[in-house]
């Protein structure tokens, strides 16, 4: 069975690049597949191979506020309301009409969802679309017997941990604060005459024929308050290796000397780093060690201002090659940072700045292959005690290449697509090729055709 797929997502490079590897995937194997997500990304989905829908909300980096959004967004205490009251909210209805228009363009006969948007789900209910959720945040499953560490107070996981009850009532409270957020898409159910449903953070972003857990065993184990329909699949791998090759410059660096510690803060946490890479270069001299700052926009000034002897700079690299050859990967925790420096088998110092950056900290500590400190903490005789704690004992590097050999061994793009073909074959949906469209789904592609929804109408 050859199935037209169409994948939703939004934020980062951490957010694409597994479900890109999805798509990958899921073309090898002779299906269709496109992705429907920030306008910004339409390079780097084409140049993957896949086809191309926009979304809404936008943000482009050329935006003059686009760098406060994202200083907003990862800030530790208000981050995620502002995220969904303030970025999501306004937009409710336009990333529902968008989706339901790439549905159409896509002629899609599967919906894969990302945590957010959150309106995929209603989309593929009014669309009568079959679809499958997937999760990256382990987080996200709001587990009370494995509690996640909330970027606003991170102690407060230690009173969830007390007991499994204990953790019920603080998510229960947690559900309660979130209602606020997503209350644009229950008025949106309404409208479309659907019930009010489940919150649509927690379980409503859950499809109830298949979750993805996008990430590895070794990193969280599904717990027995996880949908029953969840399969932990591995981390799913994609960083443009072959679109975006490493530069000589940066190979003949890393061929000259020792392994160097690199430096890295994602692609998004890099444009509000401040003062991260001039004290991540003092540290660097302080030891005495090789290091590669990978440091976006700031490169050129990196360069300008001159880089001491050992250190260089580059705008990007890709994580897969550099990180192996790593003596120790200084980053801020994303998940998609994360499970690359997982996989490479290298000891990690870990610098959250907000969103799930403390939790993801958090299991690496616990896995004992990294240790964390916090961003204000990011000085640099502290940068000074925490590296050479990584690199003195090599505890930490012994762990890590168990870690890194259990992560590769587990190739999660493969798993996730093995299940959703193994639940189209034994007839979870019957056969989507053939579903004809129903009445309301037909009257739900007009309605989006007349209220906006036509933006997203590129051919695949």
């Amino acid at each position: 069975m050859s199935l037209r797929v169409l994948i939703t997502t939004w934020g980062s490079l951490g957010d694409l690049h597994p479900y890109l590897a999805l798509g990958v995937e899921l073309q090898r194997r002779g299906h269709a597949a496109s992705v429907a997500t920030l306008g910004v990304l339409e390079s780097a989905v084409r140049q993957a191979g896949l086809g191309f829908h926009p979304i809404r909300p936008d943000v482009s980096p050329d935006d003059p506020d686009a760098r406060e959004l994202i200083r907003r967004v990862l800030d530790p205490r208000g981050g995620p309301a502002y995220l969904f009251e303030r970025v999501f909210a306004p937009a409710t209805r336009a990333t529902y009409d968008d989706t339901v228009a790439a549905l159409e363009a896509a002629r899609a006969d599967l919906l894969i969802t990302h945590q957010v948007p959150v309106t995929g789900p209603i989309a593929a209910q009014t669309t009568e679309v079959p679809w499958v959720s997937g999760v990256l945040l382990p987080m996200s499953f709001l587990s009370a017997y494995d509690p996640a560490t909330p970027p606003q107070a991170p102690a407060l996981r230690r009173i969830a941990m007390l007991h499994p009850a204990v953790a019920r009532v603080m998510n229960r409270l947690g559900r309660r604060v979130t209602e606020s957020w997503v209350e644009p898409v229950y008025r949106l159910r309404e409208e479309l005459g659907l019930p009010r449903g489940d919150n649509p953070l927690f379980e409503g972003q859950h499809s109830p024929s298949l979750v993805l857990g996008l990430f590895s065993h070794v990193f969280a184990a599904k717990q027995e308050d996880y949908p029953p329909q969840t399969v932990i699949t591995g981390f799913a791998f994609y960083d443009a290796a072959g679109e975006r090759p490493a530069s000589p410059d940066l190979l003949r660096f890393l061929d000259e000397g020792a392994p160097p510690v690199v430096f890295t803060l994602g692609s998004s946490a890099v444009w509000i780093a401040e003062d991260f890479y001039g004290t991540s270069i003092e540290a660097a001299r302080a030891l005495g060690v090789r290091a590669v700052l990978l440091a976006g926009e700031q490169t050129a000034a990196l360069r300008r201002a001159g880089l001491p002897p050992g250190i260089v700079a580059f705008d990007y690299a890709p994580h897969s090659l550099v990180m192996p050859r790593a003596s120790v990967i200084v980053h801020q925790g994303g998940v998609g940072t994360t499970a690359q420096a997982l996989r490479s088998g290298r000891p990690m110092l870990i610098v959250p700045f907000g969103q799930d950056q403390p939790d993801n900290a958090r299991r690496c500590v616990s896995l004992g292959v990294a240790r964390t400190i916090s961003r204000a903490a990011y000085l640099a005789p502290r940068v000074v005690s925490e590296l050479s704690a990584l690199l003195g004992n090599g505890e930490y590097s012994r762990r890590a290449a168990g870690v890194g050999a259990a992560v590769r061994s587990e190739h999660g793009a493969r798993t996730a697509c093995d299940e959703i073909e193994r639940t189209f074959q034994r007839g979870a949906h019957g056969a989507p090729a053939s579903r004809p469209a129903s009445a309301k789904a037909t009257a739900a592609r007009r309605s989006a055709s007349r209220e906006g929804g036509g933006v997203g109408r590129s051919p695949t």
